[in-house]
């Protein structure tokens, strides 16, 4: 069962936005989001997650959101680098500041948001502080982070507001087709409105959308967990397509990106769907600490590096499904990355030679958080 609620934005609100905007029908569920707030809390030590957040606040974060590496690089065309801002970084944020219950720093940073990245009632995904530029187009994993982070929130202090927000952003999402029946697209552009025919399985995080379904059959959702179900590719090597296709209707045959791979298998873990074979192989590669930054689609490693982001995905997946002794060998590698010199101007962080990586100090601190 849903209420509905018509919501206009004019004015001051949550939002943090000023003027009037369109009318959205909104439906907000009736039931409390609680299955958004850790509860395993395995991290036995607390030092180390203290001294990365640390220096994420003082290294990474700014009035505007969070440095995606610590070190500027040349600008990209294609990638954010160096001192640009990503809204995944903002949402990963977002994330520990509402498992942490601090209500007043979320909802400071929730209005940076916002004045951020939001305008004409989209995210853009990426935005340049030197010159003012917004991305034309979002990232729709990142929206849900920030509609996740959201009701992790109004869980912990029971807001009504802050799940209407969330509600209001999930209704924006479907209005614009980015999210329809099965399909969750990779991102829509603001400018024109054309929403791409590719789907990234990492994309569909399965909680929040079924969170959001209506009706009791959950048909919408039941097609999304399908459409990431059908791109298994198989028990010799038990990770799924990167993407799927809506024009071709077929799978991506492309690289897998491990970090996206692994966000699959935990939004699988999440609602209950994670299939035996992959928690094996990911401890497998764990125990072995041969956990590769990339592979194809038959198995075989295309980037031999390995990252702390990987390894605290890989940690959350074990939390989730009850591995606790995989959790603690995964959190082991994720704490081998950390700066221990404290000369350092990388002291806490989850360091790759002088750099740090905003993603891998994110996800490792949400990992550090079950």
């Amino acid at each position: 069962m849903k209420k509905i609620a018509l919501i206009i934005l004019c004015g001051f609100s949550l939002l943090g936005l000023g003027g009037c905007q369109h009318t959205a029908q909104v439906r907000t569920p009736r039931q409390a989001p609680r299955q958004f707030v850790v509860r395993t809390h395995w991290q036995r030590n607390q030092q180390q997650p203290a001294r990365l957040v640390r220096f994420i606040k003082r290294g990474m974060l700014t009035k505007q959101g969070l440095y995606t590496n610590y070190q500027t690089e040349k600008a990209q065309t294609q990638v954010a680098t160096g001192h640009e801002l990503l809204l995944e970084s903002s949402g990963l944020w977002l994330n520990y500041l509402a498992q942490t219950r601090q209500t007043t720093a979320f909802k400071t940073f929730y209005r940076t948001t916002k004045r951020t990245f939001y305008q004409k009632q989209q995210f853009g995904y990426r935005y340049q502080p030197r010159t003012h530029q917004l991305a034309n187009v979002n990232a729709t994993l990142d929206d849900l982070r920030v509609i996740r982070a959201l009701l992790t929130m109004a869980q912990q202090t029971h807001s009504r507001q802050q799940r209407h927000e969330a509600a209001q952003l999930f209704a924006q999402l479907q209005q614009q087709k980015v999210i329809t029946g099965g399909k969750v697209a990779a991102f829509r552009n603001r400018d024109n409105g054309a929403v791409s025919a590719d789907a990234p399985l990492a994309y569909y995080d399965l909680l929040t959308l079924r969170y959001f379904e209506t009706g009791r059959q959950r048909n919408a959702y039941q097609q999304q967990l399908k459409i990431v179900q059908q791109g298994y590719l198989g028990d010799a090597f038990p990770l799924y397509a990167s993407s799927y296709n809506w024009h071709s209707k077929g799978y991506s045959n492309q690289d897998l990106n491990t970090s996206e791979a692994l966000e699959t298998l935990l939004h699988l873990a999440e609602v209950g769907h994670l299939k035996a074979t992959s928690v094996t192989w990911l401890k497998t590669q764990v125990a072995q600490h041969q956990l590769a930054n990339g592979y194809s689609v038959t198995g075989g490693v295309t980037d031999r590096d390995q990252s702390a982001g990987s390894y605290a995905l890989a940690a959350m997946i074990f939390a989730t499904v009850g591995e606790q002794k995989a959790y603690h060998q995964a959190m082991a590698q994720v704490w081998q990355a950390q700066n221990t010199q404290v000369s350092s101007a990388l002291y806490g962080a989850l360091s790759v030679g002088k750099q740090s990586y905003s993603y891998n100090d994110l996800v490792g601190l949400s990992a550090a958080l079950y």
